[in-house]
């Protein structure tokens, strides 16, 4: 199965369906994105994090934003919910009896998420977990090197859990890496995911701000200008 991408403002975007993404990821290894208009604003301003999208083997348009600014540049993509996925490939794992690590969000939270999803999938093997309070990123590479799983997830937020994960791939030929965000709070059962309508409708970003509102100075106006400049990218030329 090969790659179709499209691009949005520079960066590489892959068009598959979920199903196909999922397929696709099961026979790579290396990194994969979920990618949201917020990412997509950071890129614009810091070319390392976008070359860091741009060298990832799969990226996926997490976020209705994506999906609209897809839209308005005439590409029907659809989108692909980064925690929905996330989720699936563990299901992969536990169904082939492939290990998982868990890398990120507070100690108590990522101990239940693991708790919780070995309870989900009985045969789950997650073989090494730790917060994401740590400095030497070395020592952590290091101590999941020695289990080589082959599913590692990494809830660092963005750009951090990025970073991380480009600096690791190396030492991890046979692992698939993903950035996953607040993935843990919700599957240790901390954070409730957003009602299945919102979820449909692709409004899980309304439904956290409206849950805490603290959020609001971070969606906005970040989702306005990013509208904004898929516009301009529509109907002006990158680089004039």
């Amino acid at each position: 199965m090969e790659r179709k991408i499209v691009k949005l403002q520079g960066l590489n975007i892959d068009s598959f369906s979920f199903e196909d993404a999922v397929e696709y990821a099961k026979n790579i290894s290396g990194q994969i994105v979920t990618l949201n208009p917020e990412m997509v604003n950071n890129a614009s301003k810091n070319q390392d994090f976008a070359n860091i999208i741009n060298s990832a083997e799969l990226v996926i348009p997490d976020g209705v934003g994506v999906e609209l600014g897809l839209k308005i540049l005439g590409k029907n993509v659809k989108r692909i919910a980064g925690i929905e996925f996330s989720h699936k490939l563990i299901e992969e794992c536990a169904k082939n009896r492939q290990s998982v690590a868990l890398i990120g969000a507070k100690p108590a939270i990522v101990e239940k998420a693991k708790e919780n999803l070995q309870r989900e999938f009985p045969d789950l093997y997650i073989t090494y977990t730790h917060d994401g309070y740590f400095d030497d990123d070395e020592k952590i590479i290091s101590e999941v090197k020695i289990r080589q799983p082959r599913l590692i997830l990494c809830a660092l937020g963005s750009p951090k859990q990025e970073e991380f994960i480009f600096k690791a791939k190396k030492d991890f030929p046979d692992s698939i890496f993903i950035g996953v965000g607040g993935s843990f709070d919700v599957w240790s059962g901390v954070v409730e995911r957003a009602p299945e309508i919102y979820q449909k409708l692709g409004l899980e970003w309304l439904y956290r701000t409206i849950k805490d509102p603290k959020r609001f100075k971070r969606i906005f106006p970040t989702l306005p200008l990013f509208v904004l400049k898929v516009l301009r990218e529509k109907f002006i030329p990158r680089g004039v």
